[in-house]
């Protein structure tokens, strides 16, 4: 679930080359991607996302897919002969540079499942990849502090979050790891406290954050929160928010970027 509204870039179709792969953390993956095409991609910053095409056949192609991934462009996708069809996840960028021009992307994996990070523990330079800007969920809201809420899947979104607030802002940002060792740096003003978790071995994405956020001493005035990650995470603190500590839905933007046992849509 998620009330992030979906915004089409008008950059639409943009087709990139992997530049690097690196190893950030032992189950974090950044893979660099470059190309002159970039030169249409518009940073917004924060928690930007991308519909993201990455190869999984032999004989897959980037320059028919859609320009627009509403219900019209995604249909055109899934018409696509399967044996020439890119598979498609969303992913936030976790940073851009335009000297070099260089967009970075954050894949974090915990196991062998799924089609994304295998992909980009192996991506060699030159493979060809394409995205669709699709804007972002962070709401310039005025507020006295800020809530943040995250798994792992969400650090990215994060930390971009983080590095773009005015300097001066206050808050908390909880995030919940399976592994401490997945810890980054992150450019958190310094009015922002960030706790970082690690859930118990075996129990599911929210065991740690949500307990957190329930014991939380929460500062006075009027906040903001964002909540991002395993779905049932996302809508957690959304529930806890509203129905127990009384924010306006308005206040909270949320969304489940994965379910628990259930597969990405290809």
């Amino acid at each position: 679930m998620s009330n992030i509204a979906v915004t089409h870039a008008a950059s639409g179709l943009v087709e990139v080359q992997v530049l690097r792969r690196t190893m950030v953390t032992p189950h974090m993956t950044r893979v660099t991607f470059g190309g002159s095409d970039l030169e249409r991609f518009e940073f917004q910053g924060f928690d930007q996302w991308l519909r993201l095409a990455i190869p999984v056949h032999d004989g897959d192609r980037f320059d028919n897919l859609p320009a627009r991934f509403g219900v019209g462009g995604y249909l055109r996708y899934r018409a696509l002969p399967k044996g020439t069809r890119p598979a498609i996840r969303n992913y936030t960028v976790r940073d851009f540079r335009r000297d070099p021009l260089e967009l970075d992307v954050g894949f974090i994996a915990h196991g062998t499942g799924g089609v994304a990070a295998p992909w980009a523990v192996i991506a060699q330079p030159g493979e060809r990849a394409a995205f669709i800007d699709q804007g972002r969920g962070w709401r310039d809201v005025s507020a006295d502090w800020l809530l943040i809420v995250a798994d792992e899947s969400g650090l990215p979104a994060v930390a971009g979050v983080l590095r773009d607030l005015p300097r001066d802002a206050k808050g908390h940002a909880i995030v919940e790891l399976f592994d401490l060792a997945d810890r980054e740096p992150i450019d958190a003003p310094a009015g922002v406290q960030v706790h970082w978790l690690v859930r118990p071995a075996g129990t599911n994405p929210g065991s740690a954050a949500l307990p957190t956020l329930a014991e939380l001493i929460f500062p006075q005035g009027r906040p903001y929160a964002f909540a991002v990650g395993e779905s049932a995470l996302a809508t957690g603190v959304r529930r806890h928010l509203v129905g127990t500590r009384g924010l306006a839905k308005d206040d909270v933007t949320f969304c489940g970027y994965w379910r628990l046992g259930r597969a990405a849509p290809s």
